[in-house]
């Protein structure tokens, strides 16, 4: 892909285009849904950013390039698409489990809730999970809006929130930061 000029002057009236160029209002459950994968995947930059040195941080470049499938796939109406467009599967929900038991195995399990925090990659990566949830949220309206829209993107997203919560408990054990964890009201004074 070539991209000569940034701007096209098409939003300024509050329209923009999907794949195939169809054009839709910038606020369309579809725009909806691939821009809230494309905010989640600056958030996950934001994370790596902070964190170059994680263990995980090629996981994270991965994931990063696999948002974009993602937000491709949510982009492209069912008459857009195209032969060999390559679009999130079993395989990429597979290694989201993968990565997320290699690292949870190294974890201490939970006993209670944890509060987002424990250095600031893993209070990024925190909220990259909440970043997450809602895009899943997004294309669970488009799936709801749209037919032609299948669930593996939604399952991707679902599956890439608890790896986004692992990693993060996973950054603060690297980074030697303590988990904060919930106070239960029945337990704590008031």
């Amino acid at each position: 892909m070539r991209i000569s000029k940034v701007y096209t002057r098409t939003g300024d009236q509050g329209t923009t285009r999907l794949v195939g160029n169809q054009e839709v209002a910038k606020n369309n459950v579809r725009i909806e849904a691939y821009g809230t994968v494309d905010e989640l995947n600056s958030v996950i930059g934001l994370a790596r950013a902070l964190v170059p040195a994680a263990s995980f941080d090629s996981v994270l470049g991965t994931i990063q390039s696999e948002l974009f499938d993602v937000g491709t796939d949510l982009a492209t109406p069912a008459d857009a698409r195209w032969d060999g467009m390559v679009r999130p599967d079993d395989v990429y929900v597979t290694r989201l489990e993968g990565w997320c038991d290699t690292y949870n195995d190294q974890l201490e399990p939970l006993k209670e809730f944890i509060l987002p925090g424990g250095g600031v990659g893993a209070a990024f990566l925190h909220q990259a999970r909440t970043v997450c949830r809602r895009a899943e949220r997004r294309a669970l309206d488009l799936i709801e809006a749209e037919e032609d829209v299948g669930l593996e993107s939604m399952r991707y997203l679902n599956r890439l929130s608890d790896l986004l919560f692992v990693l993060a408990r996973f950054a603060a054990f690297e980074a030697g930061q303590p988990e904060a964890f919930w106070q239960n009201p029945n337990s704590r004074s008031r």
